[in-house]
C-alpha cells in the first residue's frame, strides 16, 4: 500500500468514525431503532456491491442476444452505445465482434488473434489502415473456419491490427457473404 492510499484510508476511517459517532450521540435514546437502520443500510450496501460484481453475468442474461431465425436469417439486437455485436466461432474460439459495415475487412485485435492461435510475433505488418485514431500497421491473415449460428464459412480474409483495439471488427470480407444486411426496429438482420 502506498503512502497516498494509507492517507486516503485514514481519512475515510476518520470520516466514518465522525459520522457514526455523531449518529450515535444524536440517537442515543433510540439505540435499537438506530441499529435497525444501520443494518438496513449495511444490507443495501452489500446488495449494491453484489449487483456491481455480478453485473456482467446479469446483463448477459437480461439483455437480448443474437439469434438464428432459421433459413439463414440471423437477428442481432442493438447493443450498448448503439452498436451491433456478434459472437462468431473463429478457428474453434468464440470471438466478439463489433459489426462495422464501413470496414472493408475483418479486423482482429492482437489479443483476439492470439486467442485463436495466431502468433502475432511472427506476422508481417505490411499494410496500413486509416482509423479514427490515425494510421496503424496491419498484417494479412486467412481465417480457415468462421461460424455464426451454425453457418460456417472459410477461408475468410482478415487483418490483424497492430495498434490498440478494444474489440475486433466484423467488416465486409465477412458481411459480404450475406445476401442482405438490414437494420430495422433496433435490430440488424443478416440473410443468406
Amino acid at each position: 500500500m502506498s503512502t497516498e492510499q494509507i492517507m486516503q484510508l485514514t481519512y475515510l476511517v476518520l470520516l466514518a468514525a465522525a459520522i457514526g459517532g455523531s449518529a450515535i450521540v444524536a440517537g442515543r435514546n433510540n439505540l435499537g431503532k438506530m441499529a435497525q437502520q444501520a443494518a438496513i443500510w449495511a444490507l443495501i450496501f452489500i446488495g449494491v456491491i453484489g449487483a456491481y460484481g455480478l453485473w456482467g453475468d446479469i446483463s448477459q442474461n437480461v439483455s437480448p442476444r443474437q439469434a438464428s431465425m432459421g433459413d439463414g436469417v440471423i437477428t442481432v439486437p442493438r447493443g450498448p452505445g448503439g452498436h451491433y455485436f456478434l459472437t462468431l466461432d473463429v478457428e474453434g474460439t468464440p470471438v466478439r465482434f463489433i459489426v462495422d459495415t464501413g470496414a472493408s475487412q475483418v479486423v482482429l485485435s492482437e489479443r483476439d488473434a492470439r486467442r485463436i492461435g495466431i502468433d502475432t510475433e511472427t506476422l508481417t505488418y505490411s499494410g496500413i489502415a486509416s482509423t479514427a485514431n490515425g494510421t496503424v500497421p496491419t498484417a494479412p491473415v486467412t481465417l480457415d473456419r468462421v461460424t455464426l449460428e451454425g453457418i460456417t464459412d472459410g477461408p475468410v480474409s482478415a487483418v490483424v491490427n497492430g495498434g490498440e483495439m478494444d474489440e475486433s471488427l466484423l467488416g465486409m470480407t465477412y458481411l459480404g457473404l450475406y445476401d442482405r444486411i438490414e437494420i430495422a426496429n433496433n435490430q440488424l438482420v443478416l440473410t443468406r
